[in-house]
């Protein structure tokens, strides 16, 4: 089930990368011969999977004829690579003299709560990576925080909500108005054949579809953005991460049925019926963004 904003969205564990053999393989020979071969390699598998996983560099080391030992010394040596996987986003909190005296310590811990990871970890739904660096050189704005490359300068604790908020909204706005796989779904309900399409309450100026919920003795309503890609929701209750939902038809008052697991988490993936054709899955966890268009022959 998409996530809500302002935090991001967790789920109970993240997914496995898969890593694309053939791919590693032409970014290599893309590579082959050129000045820092190995360093332009590593560049661009970082550009890939935002990350070098192990399985890509044993294929490179295999490819090249390089110990595996010196292509790690390589990639650690140089803090533009990391071993570990990265966030779509990296928020990194200035610790330097300047900013440490001026509350950076309570700034970064107000990031850990709101996250949910400390420093130097990725949130499961790899949204974020929380980091510190020693000095960014700009002791006279500080405290400061920079969140990709952008530098928010005289940081409070009161500012970490707005700043973590105003980045998820901008980078789901740019991703729907570039995104072409970005569209809008129009959905009903597999037990009445009812519409779940609610044009009152929009989301982006899109309609929302409509479902009703429960989790625990708690039981409200549920919209989730119909642009098919976009994880936005709206809902009178607050859920909390990881929470596994039982969702209903808002109509008929059936129990939307699940056709399969999801394969991040587990949890059931619930069907609903395209108008267009097909069936539209989405997974009932609270904040794991896995779904899955089915349109048929």
């Amino acid at each position: 089930m998409p996530a809500t904003v302002p935090t991001p969205a967790s789920v109970s564990r993240p997914a496995k990368t898969l890593i694309d053999p053939e791919h590693v393989l032409r970014i290599v020979d893309k590579n082959a011969g050129s000045r820092g071969a190995l360093i332009a390699i590593l560049e661009d598998l970082q550009a890939t999977y935002n990350y070098l996983p192990r399985d890509a560099l044993r294929i490179v080391a295999k490819k090249t004829g390089s110990s595996l030992v010196d292509i790690y010394g390589v990639a650690t040596f140089y803090s533009v690579f990391s071993l570990q996987p990265r966030g779509e986003h990296l928020c990194s909190v200035c610790m330097g003299t300047a900013c440490h005296v001026r509350g950076s310590p309570r700034i970064l811990e107000e990031f850990e709560h709101r996250l949910g990871v400390p420093a130097g970890q990725t949130t499961p739904d790899r949204t974020f990576t929380l980091a510190t660096v020693n000095c960014v050189g700009a002791c006279a704005l500080g405290p400061v925080v920079v969140l990709d490359g952008e530098y928010h300068r005289n940081t409070t604790t009161r500012d970490v909500k707005p700043i973590i908020h105003d980045c998820l909204e901008a980078g789901r706005a740019q991703k729907i108005s570039s995104d072409q796989r970005i569209f809008r779904v129009a959905v009903a309900c597999p037990a009445c054949n009812r519409s779940l399409m609610d044009h009152d309450h929009p989301i982006e100026g899109q309609p929302t579809i409509h479902v009703t919920i429960t989790f625990g003795s708690k039981h409200g309503w549920l919209r989730l953005s119909s642009l098919y890609g976009d994880f936005r929701i709206s809902s009178e209750l607050e859920i909390p991460p990881e929470t596994v939902v039982t969702i209903f038809c808002p109509r008929c008052h059936a129990e939307l049925k699940a056709v399969r697991t999801c394969a991040r988490c587990d949890a059931p993936m619930i069907a609903l019926l395209v108008r267009a054709g097909g069936i539209l899955q989405i997974c009932s966890r609270r904040g794991c963004k896995e779904h899955m268009l089915d349109l048929g022959d």
